[in-house]
């Protein structure tokens, strides 16, 4: 691509085969593919021999997918943030609040992630890593839930 991250600008009107607007997008095109087979992309106009042929709209639509995915947004919020762009008589209320349940369900599991860390941490603390075979860790995963403290 020339100067820096940015396409070249595209006519009015203009088509892309799949792999020019994957690159336009940064989305590839196994995941164009992807985004098509779900629904998340209308179906696009084809060429005479039966090409797809992508145009700036659906570019612009990769790029919102690219970047939904890029926040951790999975595919069923993806499905509902575009319906909400799509749609201009939108309250941004509703884009407001899918965006506070997606913060909060990271939250939660950075959460579990930092008890699962602290619990590792103390795991091998506690492992003298040498010869001996007794291990802490190990006994620790072969325990069953109410094994454990």
């Amino acid at each position: 691509m020339p100067s820096g991250d940015r396409a070249p600008q595209a006519a009015e009107g203009q088509t892309f085969n799949i792999g020019d607007a994957a690159q336009r997008s940064g989305v590839s095109a196994k995941m164009v593919r992807h985004y098509e087979s779900l629904g998340l992309l209308p179906p696009v106009a084809r060429s005479e021999a039966g090409y797809r042929r992508y145009s700036m709209r659906e570019v612009h639509t990769l790029r919102f997918i690219r970047r939904a995915r890029e926040l951790g947004f999975g595919m069923a919020e993806i499905r509902v943030l575009l319906s909400l762009w799509q749609d201009r008589g939108r309250a941004s209320r509703e884009v407001k609040q899918v965006a506070q349940r997606h913060a909060a369900d990271l939250q939660r599991r950075i959460d579990e992630m930092q008890a699962m860390q602290r619990t590792l941490e103390a795991l091998a603390q506690h492992c003298h890593g040498d010869e001996r075979a007794d291990c802490p860790i190990l006994d620790d995963l072969q325990a069953g839930p109410r094994d454990r403290p």
